[in-house]
Parts: structure tokens; sequence; C-alpha cells
């Protein structure tokens, strides 16, 4: 999951930065946009706000924010839903374990392959 931060407010721009530190990107290539204002035009926007209409209410947790951003990068990307769909209907908890580690690892190794290709590309 790569997100970049735009926000208006500066403290909730560097606060954002912070708690997501591992999954920053740039705008241009990144999964979701966190946003502490409306863009109707941009459907990666994640709007964090104080009105019902907000995808996260302020205030809220780190944990508060990684679990929505997860919920709407699922949401966003159809095959890695599919997966965790998958590995919800087992009902071993080892084997659940054992998926979702296989998934990430999967991940994982796609990442580091188009960093190389862009890389030699270059």
């Amino acid at each position: 999951m790569k997100i970049a931060v735009e926000c208006k407010s500066p403290l909730l721009q560097k606060s954002l930065e912070i708690f997501l530190s591992s999954h920053l990107s740039s705008l241009k290539h990144c999964d979701i946009v966190v946003r502490d204002f409306k863009a109707l035009n941009d459907e990666r926007t994640f709007y964090i706000g104080k009105d019902k209409e907000s995808d996260l209410i302020k205030p809220f947790s780190k944990s508060a924010l990684i679990l929505a951003l997860e919920k709407r990068y699922e949401s966003i990307n159809p095959k890695l839903e599919q997966n965790y769909e998958s590995i919800i209907s087992d009902s071993d908890n080892f084997e659940i374990l054992e998926k979702r580690i296989d998934i990430l690892t999967q991940e994982y190794k796609e990442n580091i392959l188009k960093a190389v290709r862009a890389f030699y590309e270059e």
C-alpha cells in the first residue's frame, strides 16, 4: 500500500507523515491520497475531517488510521480483496497466518522487481 499525504494543516501533514512513514510515496505513484480537504475528482482520496462524510473522523489514533486505510486499500484493489476473502474462509489459524505471509511476500517480491526494472530502464 503506497500512500501520499496532502493536507492544508501543517500539523496534520507532519503527524500523518510520521504515522505513515513506511507507506509514503509520491502523489504520482500512490494508491491512496490522505487529505484534510474534499477532492471529489480523485477516487484515491481518503478524507480526514470532523464531519460524518469523512473517511476518518478526527481525533483518531495511529491504529485507527492504519485500519481505515487498509480497508480503503482493499476496496480499491479487488485482487487483494479476493486473496483476503480466501484467507477468511479457512478455519485453521496457522493456515490463515501462512496464507497472509504468502500474500505479503508476493507483494514484496513484485515491488522489488518493479524497483529493479525501473533502475535498469533509466
